[in-house]
This record gives C-alpha cells, sequence and structure tokens, in this order.
C-alpha cells in the first residue's frame, strides 16, 4: 500500500484505519495522533442502458394474406428455418402449376427465348409462395405470438417476436474521450434494478467512426456482451454499469501533518504498535 498525502478521488471509503502519529525529530515525546482511511481509486468508463437478446427477430408476413396454419405457441423453442405461420398459397400454387403447364407446351412447340423468359417467372413465382410462410432466421424462442387460424394479414403486420438468449447484449455510448482506452474483452460490471446484485460482462466491439448525438457530443457506440446471468434479467431490463479501465488501487489516505521524514524518505508510524509504514 501507498501513502499518499493529498486528498485522492475515489469511488468508496472501504475501512478506517487505526491512527498514526507524527514523529517530532527532536522529540518523540511530544506525538500527536492522526487518523487515516483507505480508499479504493477505480479507473472506470461509467454506462447506463438497455440489455437486450443476442438476436431478435418481429414476426411479419411478406405479403397480405389469411393465416392457414400457426404451428407454434409463445415459449416454444424452434430452429432455423422451422415454418412459424403458413398464410393460405392457393392462388400463387395455382399460377405455379399453370405456368408448369405452359412450359411443358413450350418445350414442344415454342422458342428457347420463351421457355427462358417462362423459367425465370416460375423462379419468382416459386419465391411468392416462399412469401407466403413466416419462418425462424435462427434457433430461438418463441417470446410473444398473437395470431390465429383464419386471421387476416397484411404484409409488415407485427404478430409477435422471436429471440435468442443464448447471452445478452447491449450496446453504450462511450465518450470520445474514453474512446482510446477501451480493449476487446474488457470486464464490465452491470447493475440491474430488477436484479439484488452486479453481473460481469466484457467489451466485444466498437465502430472505427463516432457519430455525434442530438445533444451535440460525440461518441462511439460500444457493444458489450453478457455470457452468463441470472434469470431474473430478461431482454429490454434498464442497467447502470462501468467498464473497468485498469485494476482497482487501494491507497492510504492520511494528513501531511502525521508525515515524517528520515534520510529523505516519507513515512509514518503506527501509534498502537510503533511499526513504521513507508
Amino acid at each position: 500500500k501507498k501513502i499518499t498525502i493529498c486528498i485522492i478521488a475515489a469511488v468508496a471509503v472501504i475501512s478506517v484505519a487505526v491512527a498514526v502519529k507524527k514523529i517530532s525529530g527532536r522529540a518523540k515525546a511530544s506525538a500527536s495522533l492522526y487518523t487515516v482511511k483507505t480508499e479504493i481509486y477505480e479507473n472506470v468508463i461509467e454506462i447506463a442502458g438497455t440489455i437486450s437478446a443476442a438476436e431478435q427477430q418481429t414476426l411479419q408476413a411478406l405479403s397480405d394474406g389469411t393465416v392457414l396454419a400457426v404451428y407454434v405457441e409463445k415459449g416454444d423453442t424452434v430452429k432455423k428455418g422451422d415454418i412459424i405461420i403458413q398464410l393460405d398459397a392457393t392462388e400463387q400454387e395455382y399460377n405455379l402449376a399453370k405456368l408448369d403447364y405452359d412450359m411443358a407446351s413450350t418445350k414442344i412447340t415454342g422458342s428457347q427465348k420463351q421457355l427462358e423468359l417462362q423459367q425465370k417467372q416460375r423462379l419468382s413465382l416459386l419465391q411468392k409462395i416462399e412469401d407466403r410462410k413466416v419462418k425462424a432466421t435462427f434457433d430461438g424462442i418463441i417470446a410473444d405470438l398473437d395470431v390465429s387460424v383464419g386471421d387476416s394479414m397484411e404484409a409488415k403486420d407485427s404478430v409477435g417476436t422471436l429471440v435468442n438468449v443464448d447471452y445478452l447484449i447491449a450496446e453504450v455510448e462511450i465518450p470520445e474521450t474514453d474512446v482510446s482506452n477501451l480493449k476487446i474483452g474488457q470486464k464490465v460490471e452491470f447493475a440491474f434494478p430488477a436484479y439484488n446484485g452486479t453481473v460481469e460482462g466484457y467489451v466485444v466491439s466498437w465502430p472505427a467512426i463516432g457519430e455525434v448525438t442530438s445533444r451535440g457530443a460525440t461518441i462511439v457506440k460500444a457493444k458489450i456482451r453478457i455470457d452468463d446471468y441470472p434469470p431474473q434479467i430478461l431482454p429490454n431490463y434498464s442497467f447502470t454499469g462501468k467498464i473497468q479501465i485498469t485494476e482497482p488501487v487501494e491507497n492510504v489516505i492520511v494528513e501531511s501533518y502525521a508525515v515524517a521524514r528520515e534520510k529523505g524518505r516519507a513515512y509514518v508510524e503506527l501509534a498502537a504498535t510503533g511499526e513504521r509504514i513507508y
């Protein structure tokens, strides 16, 4: 531990130490007692925001139609590519069947150019049939779903949410003056109002370009990840936290009057034991 003469800005006072006495060069008998304290100095970047799921998909159709089938319920686990909602595709399937019939005739009596155009049209019809399905784009859990067979959906209507909660992520604003202190893998300590304790995460990445906020401040948005978290923490919960730039440093704070010098070295003497601390 180092003896610090001046007052140091610190995050928290962790304890009150024993008294020390100042040693007079001429007479030890006239000693004075002073109280010292130990403080922790933390070199951190303060952050705040909301946590998000690792991945999130809004469940919505790409075209208008009537819901023909709903294959999952809220809370179900799905795999990437699983069909969640099926819209009626009768019209699109009819158009595809008719085109296949026409293509068969074209192969016999039509030109090669006409056949090539029909093949391109077929690809378009196949895509329209696929657009009648709402599929999972990743492995995850159905967090919300509000749709039933027979419902009429319009393109881009949101009817639910699929999430991947294998880990959580957050995007936080870092002032331009602190960006040079960021490092990949840097420890981050989170505090959530919904959880009585701290959760540990780490810095994943940040862009090579800054941006100006509506407040006129220049910042960089860093991405932070939490791999292990308690079940009380859910996506979209708010947090405060700190990115640890360096390890905390413990300092012993003492008034300058308590410091004596001998042969050019500063020290204090513990009142209880007489031990000198340099």
